[in-house]
């Protein structure tokens, strides 16, 4: 995948996850979009971060001491972790259900 590709990816993956977010409750998970990053705020003052790294061709997502590097898989067009090999999104859906409380579930 050349620069250019990446990036619409990259974007497409930020733009999905942002209009899921708009679902929840922003009492309980509230969002911010920038530059290829998408910030979600909790009650509580924990942010998650989801951000493009064009330097990788990988999209990074950090909630709280943890993080994980997703690749994107050409043949499904899914983003998965660069070690396990989970999806993306059922990981986001999967932090923001522990941090909230209840589960939610991805659908975007």
């Amino acid at each position: 995948m050349d620069a250019n590709e990446f990036l619409k990816a990259a974007d497409e993956c930020l733009g999905r996850v942002a209009k899921w977010l708009e679902t929840l409750d922003p009492d309980e998970a509230d969002y911010a979009t920038g530059d290829g990053v998408v910030t979600i705020e909790f009650a509580d003052g924990g942010k998650f971060v989801l951000s493009r790294q064009a330097a990788t061709s990988q999209m990074w997502f950090a909630a709280g001491a943890r993080a994980w590097h997703y690749n994107r898989d050409e043949a499904t067009g899914r983003w998965r972790d660069d070690r396990d090999g989970h999806d993306l999104y059922l990981r986001l859906a999967e932090v923001i259900a522990e941090k909230i409380g209840h589960p939610v579930e991805f659908s975007g």
